[in-house]
This record gives C-alpha cells, sequence and structure tokens, in this order.
C-alpha cells in the first residue's frame, strides 16, 4: 500500500468521527429544546416572615448584680489537745452536730490527778506552816507591848509570816495550774457546729499543741458567702449598706438553674483588690437546710435597688448597628418597622428603654435576621412581660 493511500484514508476516519461528534451535540440540544419548562422555584424570603415578639411592660424593674463567690464559715475550729497523753476515748460521731461544751475526747488524767495531790499536799503543809508563824506572831506583839521580848524578835516573826504566806500563794497557784492541767484532759466542744473526719483514733500518744489536731469543727448555721464586685458598682451598693439598708443576695448553683438559699450581705472589706479592682463582701445565710457547704462555688444575684415605673424589654430583642441601638416594632398593620431607643439599666435579660419605647408596643424578639422596614411578618408567638 502507497503512502498516499494511507493518509487519504486517515482523513476520512476523522471526518466520520467529527461528523458523529457533531450529530450528538445537534440531539442533545434538540432534546433539551423540547423538554417541558419546571415551575419556578419559590424564594425563601418571599411573603410574611414568622416572628416572635414581646410586648414592651411598663414595670418596677429590680437592678441586680451578678457576682462568683465561694461559701465560707463564719467560724471553724481546730480542736487540739493543751496537754499529753494517752487518748482514751473519743465521744463524737464523725459529721456529727455539736454545741459549745459537749466533750469530744478524753486523755488519761491519771498522771494529772498525781500532780494535783502533790500540789495540794504542799499547799496544806504551807497553810499549816501559816497558821502556826501566824499563832506565834500575836503572841510576839503581847509580848512586846509588855516588853518581855526585844524588837528584833517580832520583826523576825513578822518577816516569816509573810514568808509562808508568799509560799502560800505559789503554791496555791500549782494547785490551780495542776486543776487547770486536770480539766483539760477533758476536750470538749469550743463552738457550735459539724465536726469533720477523726485524725486521731483511741489509744495513741497525743500532744499537746500538734497541729494536725484532734476534729476540726465548722459552723454551718449560718454561714457565710464571700463574693467580689467591681469598684464601678460601688456606688449602688456601699450608700446602702452604710446606710443600714439590708441588700438581699440570692445563692445559685452553677449553672444558675436552681436557687439554693437566701440571705442579706452583712458587711465588705476595707480596701479595693489592686490587682482585680474590685471589693470583697460577705453576705450571711440561715442555711437550716444545710444546702449550702463550706468551699463551695456559688453564683450570687445582689438586689441592688429598683428602678420604678420603667419600660422593659427582653434584651435580646435590641439591636446594634451603624444607626445606633434598635429594635424592630410590629405596628398596627403587621409590619416590622425598625425604631431608634436610648437604653437604661439592665438586670437579669431585661433592659429598661430610657427613650423610643412606650408601654404595651409590640418589639420583635426571634427572626430579626430575614426583617428590612416595611416586611410584613407574621407573629408566631408572645412572650409574656416580665414579672415585677
Amino acid at each position: 500500500m502507497s503512502r498516499a493511500s494511507a493518509s487519504q484514508r486517515r482523513r476520512q476516519f476523522l471526518l466520520v468521527l467529527l461528523f458523529l461528534a457533531v450529530a450528538g451535540a445537534a440531539a442533545y440540544i434538540w432534546r433539551q429544546l423540547d423538554r417541558p419548562t419546571a415551575a419556578p422555584v419559590a424564594s425563601p424570603y418571599a411573603g410574611p416572615v414568622p416572628v416572635t415578639v414581646a410586648e414592651a411592660a411598663r414595670r418596677v424593674l429590680p437592678v441586680q448584680l451578678d457576682a462568683v463567690g465561694t461559701v465560707t464559715p463564719l467560724s471553724e475550729v481546730t480542736v487540739r489537745s493543751r496537754v499529753e497523753g494517752e487518748l482514751q476515748e473519743v465521744a463524737f460521731r464523725e459529721g456529727q452536730r455539736v454545741a459549745a461544751g459537749d466533750l469530744l475526747a478524753r486523755i488519761d488524767p491519771r498522771p494529772y490527778e498525781i500532780s494535783l495531790a502533790q500540789a495540794e499536799g504542799q499547799q496544806r503543809q504551807t497553810v499549816a506552816l501559816l497558821r502556826n508563824a501566824r499563832a506565834d506572831l500575836e503572841r510576839y506583839r503581847t509580848l512586846h507591848r509588855q516588853d518581855s521580848i526585844a524588837r528584833q524578835q517580832l520583826d523576825s516573826q513578822e518577816a516569816l509570816v509573810r514568808q509562808y504566806e508568799g509560799q502560800q500563794q505559789s503554791h496555791q497557784a500549782a494547785v490551780d495550774d495542776a486543776r487547770l492541767h486536770l480539766d483539760y484532759t477533758r476536750i470538749t466542744a469550743p463552738t457550735s457546729g459539724r465536726v469533720g473526719l477523726r485524725r486521731v483514733d483511741e489509744g495513741n500518744f497525743v500532744q499537746a499543741g500538734d497541729a494536725e489536731g484532734l476534729v476540726v469543727i465548722t459552723q454551718t448555721q449560718p454561714i457565710s458567702v464571700l463574693f467580689s464586685v467591681p469598684e464601678t458598682r460601688l456606688g449602688d451598693i456601699l450608700p446602702a449598706l452604710r446606710a443600714g439598708r439590708a441588700l438581699e443576695a440570692e445563692a445559685w448553683d452553677r449553672e444558675q438553674r436552681r436557687r439554693i438559699a437566701s440571705g442579706i450581705v452583712r458587711t465588705f472589706d476595707n480596701q479595693i483588690d489592686p490587682a482585680t479592682g474590685t471589693l470583697r463582701l460577705r453576705a450571711e445565710f440561715a442555711n437550716d437546710d444545710e444546702a449550702l457547704f463550706p468551699n463551695q462555688f456559688v453564683n450570687i444575684r445582689l438586689l441592688v435597688r429598683e428602678q420604678d415605673a420603667a419600660v422593659v424589654i427582653p434584651l435580646d430583642a435590641v439591636q446594634y448597628g451603624a444607626r445606633g441601638t434598635y429594635v424592630y416594632i410590629v405596628d398596627d398593620n403587621g409590619r416590622a418597622r425598625p425604631r431608634t431607643i436610648a437604653l437604661g439599666t439592665a438586670s437579669g435579660g431585661w433592659v429598661a428603654v430610657a427613650e423610643g419605647l412606650d408601654g404595651g408596643e409590640r418589639v420583635v424578639l426571634e427572626g430579626l435576621d430575614r426583617l428590612r422596614d416595611g416586611r410584613e411578618v407574621t407573629v408566631v408567638d408572645t412572650v409574656p412581660p416580665a414579672a415585677t
């Protein structure tokens, strides 16, 4: 086969492929033009926008301050022995509530009973000597008045009486000290509260003033919470405390879902912490049910004051933009209208509106992302006004 014949066949093959490709493209375009037109998809932004609204209500707004606090006992005592000896008895149960003066433990008293007996014996001896010296002194005074003895003998007897009086005082102090040490073998509760886990078992030798101690007594009724507030809020708090007005404080759990206890603020620290710019306050709680536990972390809600006759809306309804602070209201024709407002005090998820709203107007709370001025809305839910 010649070279010219092979080249001619190749050109014919390429022309056939090109024809088939053009014919396939033409058939595909014809089928697309012949297909019926599909119905247009409705825009999700057409029609009224479903929204949730809240009514702007005129009411008393409690102004609250939120803080994180730590439950702190008003009294916590580590009970230690004042004398050394064998621990003969533990008279409390772990976790038991005790009153001041209740017996907690007993140290072996026998060595201290012996010391007391020795001191009392020495005191009796000195008392007998003093009594005899005083009797002799009275006789010497009589004889001196009769010029039967010299003045020097009388002076010596008076000095002897004073010597025995000093010894008698010293021995009396020794008796009191021995009796006191004997009393210390009976360890009692210095304060009322709840005892913790005992740190020493019966039979152990106890040292006086042991740092570990026998047990810790914690006062839990009443109990306090220490918390800090920013120095910028002191203007709301300190005048009320200095005037003697009780500020109500509520203790809530970590998730702020359950109120644990209610109490009042008792006092505040004498200086601001320069590192944090905060001042510490102490709130006291009766804690009758012992729901507050020492060293527990709680959230504190402090009622600072009450703002009367304020127009109040949910804080989530407030929008911020180039026009400033504004909300969307729903007019009588069911359309959304932006309204510029001036905000007042915020507390507990609600905010007072100083300017721009009247009581009874409806503000949009949910569905804000699809609104514009004049957009038709459908109210699907209404949040009731906040209770006073």
